[in-house]
Parts: structure tokens; sequence; C-alpha cells
């Protein structure tokens, strides 16, 4: 089935210096999308909108909103005691919540980010600011250039878009602390709470 793009995204002996090392999944920490709903969205059909809860308690820093089941929400969560996962709803509260999405790299992974990406644009949950969506790796090694391209489309629709490398002990179902994880992957922790703190309280 062919992928079509989002209607909503516009598209001698001298010493040489080491050239630094290039991470190709994971760009450079720029918006790659609107920073909140766009009027010219229109809302998904009902079938295609996640479910929404009213939270109580403590509000976290943010929310980990996976958008599908085994996208790797409750895994995030376990590294910054400040978050939260959102169980794969819409968190409501009376001030708001920040809401960074949460996907696996494959393309049906990518199509319900898309979905979600779709429903927020739109402006169908009010008091949501998604500052993000963090593709998850579904496997160890290089992502397939079709999921790569297919990423970038639908990163255009929310304000970030990161790649989070494989964690093997992950697979095994032992926890990992943010000092053991991978280089790339503590880089990405850190660009989502810029992230957030840059985009402060979500919009009533």
């Amino acid at each position: 089935m062919p992928i079509s793009k989002n209607r909503w995204v516009t598209s001698g002996t001298e010493t040489a210096e080491e050239p630094a090392p290039i991470i190709e999944e994971q760009p450079a920490f720029v918006a790659t999308g609107p920073s909140r709903p766009q009027s010219s969205v229109p809302p998904p059909d009902q079938a295609d909108r996640l479910p929404r809860w009213n939270t109580t308690g403590r509000e976290p820093g943010f929310w980990w909103l996976g958008v599908h089941g085994g996208a790797g929400e409750t895994s995030l969560a376990r590294l910054d005691k400040t978050t939260k996962a959102a169980e794969h709803h819409w968190p409501i509260t009376e001030a708001g919540s920040t809401v960074i999405l949460v996907a696996r790299s494959n393309i049906p992974g990518l199509r319900a980010a898309q979905r979600a990406a779709t429903e927020w644009a739109s402006g169908s949950v009010p008091g949501i600011h998604v500052s993000g969506l963090v593709v998850m790796a579904d496997a160890p090694g290089r992502l397939p250039k079709e999921i790569r391209d297919y990423s970038r489309i639908v990163g255009g629709g929310v304000p970030h878009l990161w790649h989070f490398p494989w964690v093997d002990p992950w697979r095994y179902g032992h926890d990992i602390s943010t000092e053991d994880l991978p280089k790339e992957a503590r880089t990405v922790l850190d660009q989502v709470r810029i992230a957030v703190t840059a985009a402060g309280s979500p919009a009533k």
C-alpha cells in the first residue's frame, strides 16, 4: 500500500583534525512543524481518535503518550520520575497538559502517530500541548529509508521529532539508568526537556 504525504504538512605531513561523528538518525534540534493547532486541519474521524482521561493527583513535568500499545511510554517514564506515562490516553487536566507523543519505528506505529498528531493539530483536544514526537527504534541497526522518510513526514505535523535508539536491556525486561543509555538516547532526553521547557505552559 503506497504511503501518502500528510495533507497538513507543507512541505602532506599536516595533521588533519578528525571529523566529528555524524549520527544520521538524530537530526539537529530544530523545529519540524507547527507549535500549536492549525485551523485549517479538519478533525479526524471518531474511530481515529485516542481516548481521553481526566487525571487527578500531582501533575508531572510532562506526559509520554504512547500512540499505540508497546510504543515505549512506560520505559521512557521510568527514566525520569518527574514524568508520567499517559497510558495511551490524552491526559485532560484543568491546568492543561504537555505531551510528548511516542511511537515505534514501523509503519503501523508511524501511522498511529500521524493520526494522533492530526487530532491535536485540528484543535480537537483543547488544553493539550504536544511538544514533539519520539520515534522508538523497534529493532537494532539502521532504519530503512522508507521508515526514515515517513517519520520525517509525520514529524512535520508536530513541533519536534526525535529518534530514540535501540536499548537492548529493555528487550529482556531489564531496567536501565539514564547514565547507562547510549549517548544518542541521553541527547534525545536532554532535547525533549529543553523543548518542553521552552514551550512553557500549554494553551488553554
